[in-house]
């Protein structure tokens, strides 16, 4: 005799229904109070592509339940998850090139004759104010690897900062994918890249003698002051602003400023501008601004 097949009842997930148009105005709120990013109406879909994972993980019935439970106590873990879910972290290693051919074209050249006639330091420190997962800082710590050597006694150092946790975790290994390699300069990836063997098959790190001027440190734009020391020659703080309000980007500028050593310079993304921001600042070059 042959016993009746057991009856297997399956549990389907309920589909959880996007976030009313009430709601969603309460995520924009919460994620620019807490990020300074603005989420247009337009941005709704991003949103629920991004969080739906974190809303069912939780077991949460509805966006409006998970929009609770980051309001409740404790939830600041849940809300910097939340950030780091809405941040786009898109980088390339020399991206938007012409940047780094005006540093070594025109700046670099200026800096180490103003050395040669000891009219400035030897030393150079610079400021990738959204460094993502890295690409950016260490682009920029090869150029000054390249250029200003430490037995000639410079001393150089890149500070890298994001408000994503996820992405300096990234960028701490100093780690990525071999593909990313055609990014950078032939000459410049033989010098400063080591190409992984073993478990890191098909990766690429960067050596210690560009890790080493690299420092990381999590920073939130919109969240004044800054915890950073001193002033930089250089700033990157580019595809940043467009995420802002105009209140908002204007007190980011300001905020840098204070940072900018006097002749530095700021660079921006390409489709950003201080124009109106700040009198302290002389356009150079398209995106390139100096401190009066």
């Amino acid at each position: 005799m042959i016993a009746p097949a057991c009856r297997i009842d399956r549990l389907v997930a309920q589909p959880i229904r996007p976030p009313s148009a009430d709601e969603f105005a309460l995520f924009q709120r919460l994620i620019e109070r807490d990020s300074g990013i603005h989420l247009s109406t337009s941005k709704q879909s991003l949103l629920v592509g991004r969080l739906l994972g974190r809303v069912r993980a939780l077991g949460c019935s509805s966006f409006g339940d998970y929009y609770r439970r980051l309001l409740a106590e404790g939830g600041e873990e849940e809300r910097a998850r939340m950030i780091d879910a809405v941040c786009t972290n898109e980088t390339h290693f020399f991206r938007e090139p012409r940047h780094f051919e005006l540093l070594e074209r025109r700046l670099f050249p200026v800096w180490q004759q103003s050395a040669a006639l000891r009219a400035r330091e030897r030393r150079i420190r610079v400021w990738s104010a959204a460094c993502s997962t890295g690409e950016e800082p260490f682009s920029l710590a090869m150029l000054l690897a390249r250029h200003f050597v430490a037995t000639s006694g410079w001393d150089c150092s890149v500070l890298a900062t994001d408000l994503s946790n996820r992405a300096l975790t990234a960028a701490r290994t100093a780690t990525w994918l071999i593909e990313r390699a055609t990014e950078i300069p032939p000459p410049l990836l033989k010098r400063f890249m080591l190409r992984g063997t073993d478990e890191q098959l098909g990766k690429m790190r960067a050596k210690p003698c560009i890790r080493d001027l690299v420092q990381f440190q999590s920073l939130n734009l919109a969240v004044e002051p800054y915890c950073v020391q001193g002033t930089f020659d250089v700033i990157f703080c580019r595809n940043v602003l467009i995420y802002f309000q105009a209140a908002q980007k204007a007190r980011v500028i300001r905020a840098l400023l204070h940072h900018l050593a006097p002749g530095g310079y700021l660079f921006l993304g390409h489709a950003e501008t201080v124009t109106g921001m700040s009198e302290e600042l002389q356009n150079v070059s398209p995106n390139v601004y100096t401190k009066r």
